[in-house]
């Protein structure tokens, strides 16, 4: 696993699928208003459909806990426009310019969590296009990708209570079943977790990184080691260390001292992520550290995953391999439009980034897919591995030059 890495990562919709408040339609059409209802169960929006153009939500919090609103994209992950910290019994509007397309609306009682409510919203009518400066358009993508990083934190800390309460209960199977797609939630925004010192050691450093640097080993990493026990002969990542030397199966004690822990550095990561001082990160960063972030993640990949190293003892590292790759391609769409604008090479610099994302996705999918679940990595061919590998490369090249093209 690479470390020490820079802040960016992950994702949003493409500026030109919805632009948020600032941007408005070149027809300057008054905004189509409807209302929305958040509860602490229910997700209420007064129509399904509206017509494209300049649309206004106006959220009111009915509920007894903060809450959050968002539109989703069609693939229901992707996050198109968000308002957040409504208070009960307050209310807040979210304006954007939507075009034709499919979408889901969403609210988020206690910010924490899948969230409630979730339902299909359809755009009709024609494309409209959207205008405003270079810098405002920018500023926008940024806060979108705050958007996506805070709602993926906010549903692993959920998701990391459920699999350590299944740990600490010694019922491993469900553990077992968990432990990939909880860490889906967290290798899509990893590197803002690597921005923050010791964190991303003590969350998901595997017990050769742990052992190399004298740190108490930690994580989810420690926790996969006891529901996989190795067998007596086995060596860890190294290859060179036996897997029990100066290891055992943690007792009762130590299993809830590990999941203690786990829960509380994932709780400091969400403290972070909703914070000013991450706001204030990602304006510094600005839309370089986005860019950046597409290019670390597929980094991530490379010198990680596809080694089979990174869930050594599970053989989970295609749903991380997966993830790292999502987040990846999604940091990539936020900053899509500003390479196109750059004229003809920008142009085919992204027709070359669209092609090798298209064929990655699909030889992934050969193997699974983070719904459905994928083959353990042991199942993987030599064959397959050149194969990743190839792909990886023949897209890390042309990623490597989109920081450089979104900014000249």
């Amino acid at each position: 696993m690479t470390r020490h890495r820079s802040l960016g990562a992950l994702a949003a919709v493409g500026i030109a699928a919805l632009a948020l408040t600032g941007c408005v339609a070149k027809a300057d059409a008054a905004a189509a208003t409807l209302s929305v209802s958040s509860t602490d169960d229910a997700c209420e929006v007064s129509a399904t459909t509206a017509t494209s153009g300049t649309l206004a939500f106006e959220v009111t919090n009915d509920g007894t806990q903060v809450s959050e609103f968002y539109l989703l994209a069609e693939d229901g992950l992707r996050i198109v426009g968000e308002v957040e910290n409504i208070a009960p019994g307050a209310s807040r509007t979210l304006t954007l310019v939507a075009q034709p397309g499919d979408y889901f609306t969403l609210c988020k009682p206690g910010m924490l969590g899948e969230g409630v409510g979730r339902a299909g919203f359809s755009v009709t009518g024609d494309a409209v296009e959207a205008s405003g400066d270079d810098a405002e358009q920018k500023q926008q993508a940024v806060a979108l990708y705050g958007a996506f990083v805070k709602d993926q934190v906010e549903k692993l800390v959920p998701a990391v209570a459920a699999f350590t309460d299944a740990y600490v209960a010694g019922d491993d199977d469900t553990a077992r079943a968990q432990f990939p797609q909880v860490r889906a939630y967290y290798e899509r925004i990893e590197p803002v977790a690597e921005s923050l010192g010791d964190l991303d050691p003590r969350i998901d450093y595997r017990e050769v990184d742990a052992v190399a640097e004298g740190l108490d080993w930690t994580g989810f990493h420690r926790i996969e080691k006891d529901l996989w026990v190795p067998a007596q002969d086995a060596l860890n990542a190294d290859d060179e260390t036996p897997a029990w030397q100066d290891w055992n199966p943690s007792t009762a004690d130590e299993r809830q001292r590990y999941a203690d822990l786990l829960v509380a550095d994932i709780a400091e990561l969400n403290d972070y992520v909703h914070s000013d001082d991450f706001t204030a990160a990602l304006d510094e960063q600005g839309i370089a550290g986005i860019s950046n972030g597409a290019i670390a993640l597929l980094d991530e990949v490379a010198n990680g995953k596809i080694t089979g190293e990174e869930d050594w003892w599970s053989g989970t590292d295609l749903w991380d391999f997966a993830a790292n790759v999502e987040g990846s391609k999604m940091a990539y769409d936020l900053v899509r439009d500003f390479a196109v604008a750059q004229g003809a090479e920008g142009e085919e610099l992204v027709d070359e980034i669209d092609a090798g994302y298209a064929d990655l996705d699909a030889q992934l999918a050969t193997y699974g897919s983070l719904t459905d679940g994928f083959v353990t990595y042991t199942d993987l061919t030599d064959a397959d591995k050149r194969t990743l590998t190839d792909l990886i490369n023949a897209l890390a090249e042309p990623l490597s030059q989109l920081t450089g093209t979104v900014l000249s």
